[in-house]
């Protein structure tokens, strides 16, 4: 073929790559410094789709761990005593299965040892509140599994992403069964849910949280970041760590209703530190860290000051790397919603957790923890 010919053939082949359909997203550039990124139009449009996708999960997800919250702190959570996850989408019809309801709580020691004089009226609100729950995560695990089917049956899915979005479904699945693990929790021995088994349930689903904003945000177009260096990205990996640990000390705290006790800052019964024999009477004594309102509470306040003040000289560090760029910028944002949110623990916690501080508290965590996960993402 001479050259004429050759470069008329490389042509047409370019042509025909162009007016083909998407069916392998993962086209590519490849940026100066040799990393692979998506550049095309076709595949940034092919993507759209599938973070608006994600960041809409998202969106529930926040939105179950609000109502989640809400549960929590109106003593709902153990008002239904089954875990049906077909039949259990609708409510009790009629009078006598609402009484048949009523009676399998009162069964349950919540009932005989706090809500002995509870009305059916009143059974039937806390009732809604865990119906509303459940069936928001029934709602969840279909709008994430029937656009993955669509998606993926259409090709728009390369085959890591594949893999990954597998794993969040799994995760979401998994939160299900974790989630009746902990109801069951206190429906025998106890009045409320296992501390440790609540965290578990609210980290899992801050992890699902953070997996989706992560693979939504690593689906923009890969642009080089001023400042991105291997320092930032690490510090931002430590804050995203601190914020996780900080939400399941919060559900430590609110599963031992240790923010009930000690409504006073910065002291804790006019001590910074509480003596050992406070933090330590529990036996054996790794029970102290879930079931000790001293300790737990203790521990959440301390690592609230350690994230305050790392978010503060990873901001400094981001203004003397890159000042004036966007990681400089996420830096500063992060920092002042740590701030925030450190008050809005305060406020809760001298006003001795009010139903709106709760919530208002559980629901900025977050916020800042979707913070964090972007700026972590956006520095890879």
């Amino acid at each position: 073929m001479d050259a004429d010919g050759q470069g008329a053939y490389v042509s047409h082949r370019l042509l025909d790559q162009c007016l083909a359909p998407v069916t392998d997203l993962r086209m590519s550039t490849i940026t100066h410094d040799g990393a692979a990124s998506i550049t095309t139009r076709s595949s940034t449009e092919a993507f759209a789709a599938v973070r608006a996708w994600l960041w809409s999960v998202a969106g529930l997800v926040f939105l179950m761990v609000v109502v989640g919250g809400a549960t929590r702190l109106t003593e709902s959570g153990l008002s239904i005593t089954e875990w049906k996850p077909v039949s259990g989408v609708l409510p009790p019809l009629g009078d006598a299965a609402w009484q048949a309801e009523f009676e399998k709580y009162k069964q349950i020691p919540q009932y005989a040892k706090l809500f002995p004089t509870m009305t059916l009226g009143q059974f039937q609100t806390i009732f809604y509140w865990e119906w509303s729950h459940r069936v928001l995560g029934r709602l969840i695990g279909l709008a994430f599994a029937l656009p993955l089917a669509w998606f993926w049956i259409r090709g728009r899915l390369p085959g890591t992403l594949k893999l990954k979005l597998a794993g969040v479904l799994a995760l979401g699945g998994l939160q299900g069964a974790v989630g009746w693990w902990m109801v069951a929790s206190g429906l025998v021995d106890r009045v409320e849910v296992a501390p440790e088994r609540l965290a578990a349930h609210l980290l899992l689903a801050s992890i699902t949280f953070v997996a989706l904003i992560w693979i939504a945000v690593g689906l923009r177009p890969a642009l080089r970041e001023e400042g991105a260096s291997f320092a930032l990205r690490g510090q931002a990996s430590i804050l995203l760590g601190l914020v996780l640990a900080q939400i399941g000390l919060g559900a430590l705290v609110a599963g031992s209703r240790a923010g009930l006790t000690y409504n006073t800052w910065p002291l804790m019964d006019g001590h910074f530190v509480p003596p050992a024999e406070h933090l330590t009477n529990l036996s054996p004594g790794w029970k102290n860290f879930f079931e000790n309102i001293t300790t737990v509470q203790f521990d959440h306040r301390m690592v609230a000051y350690g994230l305050f003040a790392f978010a503060f000289f990873h901001l400094l560090q981001a203004l003397g790397k890159a000042r004036g760029s966007k990681a400089a910028s996420r830096a500063r944002a992060l920092f002042g919603l740590v701030g925030i949110q450190a008050g809005i623990g305060i406020v809760t916690l001298l006003l001795v957790v009010p139903i709106w501080a709760g919530l208002l508290h559980q629901a900025f965590a977050m916020v800042v923890l979707a913070m964090a996960t972007v700026h972590r993402r956006r520095l890879a």
